[in-house]
């Protein structure tokens, strides 16, 4: 999309194609205790498959609740949300779900967490069972498939949740602020998975980040939110993700070009 709302190609490394998601005139009001709150005015936005696009803004413009209703948490008060076409009302498997903590079943192994929305699904367990173990290959705990959650760390959790969602084959993965309670190692290990996860196997993310650096290093999109009540105020494209994979080292943040357009973001969201 540009920031006319036009069908401009999505990456490069994909065709053309129609939008995956269209976004329309959306608002969304909320009660309190002083009366009715506007939270979200005016969204508009496509987005089309393969595009990794990263949400920023400051804290209360509604980067979550724009998640929660692409996600059907959350019908808007006007406009709507539209899936290959087809209205968004609640929430189903479509649009797979990754929140800062994850929901996991303490009482279920890592691969029961995993296969929980298959068996759901009434999925036969002879073709889900060897999707369990390839995701959870993917993640890189294929030796912790019989560990209870209680048992993990706060990384392995959420890689735990990432295969779940996966499992399920979404249309688009939907990560809200995925990494912000991570020290910053396992932070960076579960970027590196994200973005590798993204490029090989061509899934659509949507993710909702704080941190300007990381939008740059994972999206190839980044949209900049204005203050509450919320609503887009730029539509960025960007190609560092890409460059990271191809020269397979992060040393593109270190570039000017990188520099100049953190900048460009922080002053965005600051003059807000």
């Amino acid at each position: 999309m540009n920031n006319n709302g036009g069908t401009e190609c999505g990456y490069e490394r994909y065709e053309c194609s129609d939008e995956l998601i269209s976004v329309e005139n959306v608002t969304l009001d909320y009660s309190s205790k002083s009366g009715s709150e506007r939270a979200l005015v005016n969204i508009n936005m496509n987005i089309f498959p393969g595009e990794f696009v990263c949400v920023l803004g400051s804290s209360g413009c509604g980067k979550s609740t724009l998640l929660k209703i692409l996600a059907g948490f959350i019908p808007p008060t006007s406009g709507n949300v539209k899936l290959e076409g087809n209205l968004v009302k609640g929430t189903d498997w479509h649009r797979g779900v990754v929140f800062q903590n994850p929901p996991l079943y303490e009482w279920l192994t890592v691969s029961q967490n995993v296969a929980f929305g298959p068996k759901m699904r009434k999925v036969p367990k002879k073709e889900y069972a060897p999707l369990v173990v390839d995701y959870l290959k993917k993640v890189g705990l294929e030796d912790f498939a019989d560990k209870r959650i209680y048992e993990l760390s706060g990384g392995m959790k959420q890689r735990v949740s990432i295969a779940r969602a996966l499992i399920n084959n979404p249309e688009i993965l939907l990560m809200d602020e995925p990494f912000g309670a991570l020290d910053a190692l396992t932070r960076e290990n579960i970027q590196d998975l994200t973005r590798k996860i993204w490029w090989n196997n061509r899934k659509t993310i949507f993710l909702i980040t704080h941190d300007v650096e990381e939008a740059l290093l994972l999206g190839s999109r980044i949209l900049v939110m204005s203050k509450h009540p919320g609503t887009i105020i730029n539509d960025i494209r960007v190609h560092f993700s890409e460059r990271v994979i191809e020269e397979g080292s992060k040393h593109v943040k270190f570039s000017e070009e990188f520099y100049n357009k953190r900048q460009e973001i922080l002053k965005l969201i600051n003059d807000e």
